[in-house]
C-alpha cells in the first residue's frame, strides 16, 4: 500500500525502526547527566520529531510511544524509589510513556512553506509537552523524595528547567540545522537547494556543524552549573562559575572558521 506522499507502509515501518533505534542511542550519550534524575542528550528526540514531520502525527505518537517504552526499559531503576503500585504507575506514564510519546506531536507544524521552521516549532511544542509531564510527575510523585513538599510545584519547575530548557535548545538548533539541509517532505529524502547539483557542499556542512557544535557546548557549559549538586536545587548563583572565557573562546572560534568555510565554499560554488 502506498501512501499519499509516495511511501509504501513498508517503508515508513522501515524509516521508523532505523530513526528509533537512533533516538535510543542518543538517549544514551548524555552530555550532562543530573545528579537528581534528568540529563541532556545528543538530541534525542530529534528523529522521532522528524518521523512525526514526514508521515503524520498519528504515525509520529505511535513512534513516540515505542520510544517512551524504551525509554522506561532503560530506566527501571528509577522505579525503585518508589512504593505504592499508583506512583509506580504515574513515573511510568509521566516520566517515560506520556513524556516521549508527545514527540509524536513534532508534525503539527508540517504544513508551514518553510520545513526549518517548522521542525523548530514542532521541537519547541514537544519539549513544552514533555516538560510538563516531568513537572507533574516532580510535583505529586516525587514530592517527598527527591523533591522537597513545601511548594512541590514550584520547585519542580525549576528543576526540571535546569535539563529540559538545555535539551530543547540543542535539539531545537539541531533541528534547524537539519532542516535547512535535508528535505523530509519528499518520498526521496533531498538536499535542499541541490537537486540540480550532484556535488554536496562540504565546506558549507562543516561550517554549520562547527556553529552547532558551538551553541551546544555553551548550552551545556552554562546549564551545568544552574543546579546545586548536593542538593539539586535550581542554583543561579552558579552563573559565576562558568567558564564564560572558553565559552567565548570556543564560540569565537567556531564562528570565525565557519565564516571562512562558508566564504570558501560560496566562492567555489560561483566558480
Amino acid at each position: 500500500m502506498t501512501s499519499t506522499n509516495g511511501i509504501t507502509k513498508t517503508r515508513k515501518l522501515a524509516e521508523a525502526a532505523v530513526m528509533l533505534a537512533l533516538a535510543i542511542v542518543l538517549s544514551m550519550l548524555k552530555l550532562l547527566d543530573l545528579p537528581y534524575g534528568g540529563s541532556i542528550t545528543v538530541a534525542c528526540m530529534l528523529p522521532v520529531i522528524i518521523i512525526a514531520y514526514r508521515h503524520g502525527i498519528g504515525f509520529g505518537l505511535l513512534t513516540g510511544l515505542v520510544f517512551g517504552i524504551s525509554q522506561q526499559l532503560l530506566g527501571l531503576s528509577t522505579l525503585s524509589y518508589v512504593t505504592t503500585w499508583q506512583s509506580i504507575l504515574a513515573v511510568i506514564l509521566l516520566d517515560y510513556i506520556i513524556a516521549f510519546a508527545v514527540t509524536g506531536f513534532g508534525g503539527v507544524f508540517r504544513k508551514l512553506p518553510s520545513q526549518a521552521t517548522g521542525l523548530v516549532l514542532g521541537t519547541l511544542l514537544v519539549g513544552i509537552l514533555r516538560f510538563i509531564c516531568h513537572v507533574i510527575s516532580g510535583a505529586t510523585v516525587w514530592a517527598g523524595l527527591s523533591i522537597p513538599t513545601n511548594a512541590a510545584l514550584i520547585y519542580s519547575i525549576g528543576y526540571n528547567a535546569t535539563y529540559m530548557v538545555p535539551e530543547t535548545i540543542v535539539t531545537a538548533i539541531a533541528a534547524f540545522y537539519i532542516g535547512s539541509i535535508l528535505d523530509f517532505r519528499t518520498a526521496s529524502i533531498k538536499h535542499i537547494g541541490h537537486e540540480k547539483q550532484n556535488k554536496i557542499p562540504v565546506l558549507a556542512w562543516i561550517a554549520g556543524l562547527l556553529i552547532v557544535a558551538a551553541l551546544v557546548f555553551d548550552v551545556v557549559m552554562i546549564f551545568m552549573h544552574l543546579q546545586n549538586g548536593d542538593t539539586g536545587d535550581f542554583y543561579g548563583a552558579g552563573l559565576a562559575e562558568v567558564n564564560w572565557l572558553l565559552v567565548g573562546i570556543v564560540t569565537g572560534a567556531a564562528a570565525v572558521v565557519s565564516a571562512v568555510l562558508f566564504v570558501i565554499s560560496s566562492k567555489t560554488k560561483k566558480a
